[in-house]
């Protein structure tokens, strides 16, 4: 016996199991108000009954769909069903409704073996796009690691999962709690080991995990528990990838080093000059190995701040007994030293704060920067500049902010600057616009990839009989009622509906027809007639066309077998009379 169908809210089917994760499992569905395939995140049931939980949860959720990038995937949907158990009790189903993607996870790449360095340069690269992206509409990944990254089947990157890691982070009080619901820690950033807060530089650390292990076909720290690999992450210094594989140009060395040091402030700031620093390390002058030396110290020497910072850690994770270090650690007699250290620093902190005097000043030498949002940029540039500031003006789409208006600044309003900084003044040129792309002629195939790539979504296919193309065939594009064309302009990530030929036509019942008329309307819609004849019928019982061999839908250049009457004309039967020996009617007798 079939299974009944599950549908969503009486709107989202849920076909088959395409995946699982620690938090979820996700399905292939079908939004059966837009005609979309689309996939299906159904979070499992201890996470479903926290209601805290589920509110974080639909916030980000709703955060991450005002996204529209084609190295993201999309969110279309969140909402909520309920579901009676086998108690007869009601439970709460929350779900998020995503574009379905198909290709490779970056997992099951990396699994088979250190990628090529071009390949691995590629994929981050694409991870950091992305990135770039979201960081600038506000949303913090904080999961990036290879099980949320696919490779289509063109070779597109497409991170998932954007905002949701925040919904599980902010409701686990530990290490441990975290990494039983998203998987794994070895691509968490010190900080969020420690369970601090944490920015934008985090998920640049988490994708510097991730170059090395496509690098190297393994992560830079590794252990017997999630807490021994947050350890080392907190307090260790990586193996360059060259130590591990040969084969990797020197110059991404230090790349790999500044994306993967402790101190945010020491990292890249932002996914654009990571970009910049993959692109050049390529093609670049290899360090020397003093050069490469000077760099690990200075990101991963011993400092009092790293001293107190190890005391801390060890602190915190020291009642977790299943912790396993994977790399030799630091004496005993250090760890009492760097304590002794930290409480004298504690007491010239203390006697400092208490001696010290408030000053509510400004030096002459600092300049603050002005909250200019909102502004023109003329009128932007005339308030730097009346502080000694240097403007730098880059355009961002925006949705929500008008075409000409600043949106923010980078560095940010109200922070202490140098005389003559260069501040980025970040106006926007409106919404983001896709172009549409050449369409009409492609397969349904081609054209799903033509509209990922030019950051548009598919919505509902819709067929339609056509005598001139073969079946796929797209014939007409439409955005909500308008047909659209190459070339049009659209807001990025809008959804266009595709007319596809279904490669078939539709023959009506032709009997009765006259023999031309039925081929006629044959070769109208490009089918061919065969004639049949039939001389077993009577021509004048039965004129034309008596049957036909298809009624209906039918292939396109189809033959179509008509039968037609070509009997003659029946031979009338004589009137018996008297003369032939039969009686005559009574009357004439």
């Amino acid at each position: 016996m079939k299974a009944e169908t599950r549908v969503l809210n009486d709107r989202y089917r849920v076909d088959e199991l395409i995946g699982r994760g620690g938090m979820a499992s996700v399905f292939r569905g079908f939004d059966e108000k837009l005609g979309r395939t689309v996939a299906i995140k159904i979070l499992e049931k201890d996470l479903a009954g926290d209601s805290t939980f589920r509110t974080r949860f639909r916030l980000e959720a709703q955060a991450a769909s005002r996204m529209a990038h084609s190295s993201i995937v999309r969110v279309f949907d969140a909402g909520e069903d309920t579901e009676t158990d086998a108690t007869g009790g009601v439970r709460p189903v929350p779900y998020i409704v995503m574009e379905l993607v198909t290709g490779t996870l970056l997992k099951d790449i990396i699994a088979r073996g250190p990628v090529a360095p071009k390949d691995a340069v590629r994929y981050a690269d694409g991870i950091l796009e992305a990135l770039e992206y979201s960081h600038r509409a506000g949303v913090v990944h904080r999961d990036i690691k290879p099980g949320n990254v696919m490779i289509t089947e063109s070779g597109q990157v497409k991170v998932m999962d954007f905002g949701i890691a925040r919904a599980v982070s902010d409701s686990s009080s530990t290490v441990a709690q975290t990494t039983a619901i998203l998987g794994t820690a070895a691509y968490f950033s010190p900080e969020q080991a420690k369970g601090e807060s944490v920015d934008a530089r985090a998920d640049l650390y988490s994708t510097g995990v991730v170059l090395y292990e496509l690098l190297t076909g393994r992560p830079p720290f590794r252990g017997d528990s999630p807490v021994a690999v947050a350890y080392q992450h907190v307090s260790e210094t990586p193996v360059t990838p060259t130590a591990l594989n040969p084969d990797v140009p020197k110059g991404l060395d230090p790349v790999v080093l500044r994306a993967l040091a402790k101190d945010p402030f020491q990292r890249y700031q932002d996914a654009a000059r990571f970009r910049e620093a993959l692109d050049a390390a390529l093609d670049g002058r290899a360090p020397t190995k003093r050069e490469l030396d000077t760099l690990t110290n200075e990101l991963y020497g011993p400092s009092p701040r790293q001293a107190q910072e190890t005391a801390r850690t060890l602190q915190q994770l020291s009642s977790d007994t299943t912790m396993t270090r994977t790399q030799s650690g630091p004496p005993v007699v250090w760890i009492w030293s760097a304590v002794a250290l930290i409480a004298v620093l504690i007491v010239a902190l203390v006697f400092w704060l208490a001696t010290i005097r408030p000053w509510d000043g400004t030096p002459s030498t600092a300049r603050i920067i002005p909250d200019v949002a909102g502004m023109t940029y003329e009128k932007a540039v005339e308030e730097l500049e009346a502080r000694d500031l240097v403007p730098v003006r880059e355009d961002v789409p925006s949705d929500s902010v008008p075409e000409g208006v600043v949106v923010e600044t980078d560095p940010g309003a109200d922070l202490s600057v140098s005389p003559n900084q260069r501040v980025e003044v970040l106006v926007s040129e409106g919404p983001e616009v896709a172009v549409v792309p050449a369409l009409v002629g492609l397969t349904e195939s081609q054209a799903r990839d033509a509209i990922s790539k030019a950051g548009l979504s598919l919505g509902a296919i819709l067929p339609v009989d056509d005598a001139e193309h073969k079946a796929s065939t797209v014939l007409r594009v439409h955005a909500g009622d308008d047909e659209v064309a190459e070339g049009d302009e659209l807001p990025a990530g809008a959804t266009i509906d595709l007319e596809v030929a279904t490669g078939r036509v539709q023959v009506n019942d032709l009997k009765g027809f006259s023999l031309d008329a039925a081929k006629r309307a044959l070769e109208e819609l490009g089918l061919t007639a065969e004639v049949v004849e039939d001389d077993t019928c009577q021509e004048s019982d039965q004129p034309g066309v008596v049957s036909q061999s298809e009624i209906g839908s039918v292939p396109i250049q189809s033959t179509i077998r008509i039968r037609v009457c070509t009997g003659s004309e029946p031979t009338p039967t004589p009137t018996p009379t008297p003369t032939q020996g039969i009686d005559a009617d009574p009357a004439e007798r």
